[in-house]
């Protein structure tokens, strides 16, 4: 490379060995917690979802089979979606706190890891966050409100 690119490329982000992003974490518990919504919500909010929409069949029996591990899924998804929530909303604000208290105290901004600005999550990621909360809750109160709307189920 010649002197000039070698100025004009931006350095790599300094990474721990084995750390991951950030953003990437807060995507992963995403998705683990729509993943994990889904299945919690397989035994009872998808196959009804599927008969509103008209879509019927004897194999929607099946899905009953997952009914026994719905309380395992829902605590799964649960702490997904809490990590996701920690790290999307309370996580900057710590980061913040702390850089204002380091330069506070005088450090040099460049050098402090803690000024760094907080990654920004994506709009992506906080509707699949708020996504996944509201599907799990729907799943674990099935018990509660499906009898209020069963007479009205096709």
């Amino acid at each position: 490379m010649t002197e000039q690119m070698q100025h004009t490329m931006p350095e790599p982000k300094a990474m721990a060995p084995g750390a991951v992003d950030v953003d990437k974490r807060q995507g992963l518990a995403a998705a683990g917690g729509i993943l994990g919504a889904i299945a919690a919500s397989s035994c009872c909010i998808v196959p009804l979802l599927l008969t509103v929409a008209g879509v019927s069949g004897a194999w929607m029996a099946n899905l009953r089979a997952l009914a026994p591990y719905q309380p395992i899924f829902i605590a799964i998804t649960a702490l997904f979606v809490a990590y996701g929530f920690y790290l999307v909303y309370w996580r900057p604000r710590r980061v913040a706190a702390r850089g204002a208290a380091a330069l506070g105290a005088g450090v040099d901004g460049e050098a402090c890891a803690a000024c760094a600005r907080p990654a920004v999550p994506s709009a992506v990621v906080k509707s699949a966050l708020w996504l996944a909360a509201v599907m799990v809750l729907l799943a674990a109160t099935f018990p509660i409100w499906f009898f209020w709307i069963e007479p009205y189920l096709p």
